[in-house]
């Protein structure tokens, strides 16, 4: 088990093995990069919507809805994935952060309504992307083993 209550006294951290530790910074380095380069593939100008960071929030928000289903329902995953991947990679792409900060700069800026439509759009189209990749998965892959099933039912009979 990566968390463990090794040593654990109240009031104290609990036990993270540091394999664990270390996948996670790995991902969160290569989710950072891949962030960043999005960034300067598409920036965003001094007054305008950041769509660089809802697409990247967006497209991380879906891909962690995928990700969890897989490694929760679909598959039987090595211990250190949902931490590489879900933690790292996708923490690391994702950044509420600097959604945090350019809706700030919008308020500065005096572009007020851009905010708050970006302010509530974000939320709205990351946790759709969430829900939607959930759906997405499930069904595809019932959809998947429904197939296997009958193709093994059809095998059966002849």
């Amino acid at each position: 088990m990566a968390f463990g209550s090794r040593g654990q006294q109240a009031g104290r951290t609990p036990y993270v093995e540091p394999t664990v530790l270390v996948v996670i910074s790995l991902g969160g380095g290569i989710g950072a990069l891949a962030r960043y380069a999005f960034g300067v593939w598409w920036p965003a100008g001094p007054d305008q919507v950041p769509w660089s960071t809802l697409a990247v929030n967006v497209m991380g928000c879906f891909a962690i809805g995928m990700l969890m289903v897989l490694i929760t329902e679909v598959w039987v995953a090595h211990r250190l994935l949902r931490p590489f991947l879900g933690i790292g990679v996708l923490g690391g792409f994702t950044t509420f952060s600097t959604y945090g900060l350019e809706v700030r700069r919008l308020l500065e800026s005096g572009a007020a309504v851009q905010a708050l439509g970006y302010l509530g759009g974000t939320v709205v189209a990351s946790l759709g992307a969430v829900v939607l990749a959930m759906g997405m998965t499930r069904w595809t892959t019932g959809m998947a083993r429904r197939s296997t099933a009958t193709a093994r039912r059809k095998g059966a009979r002849q």
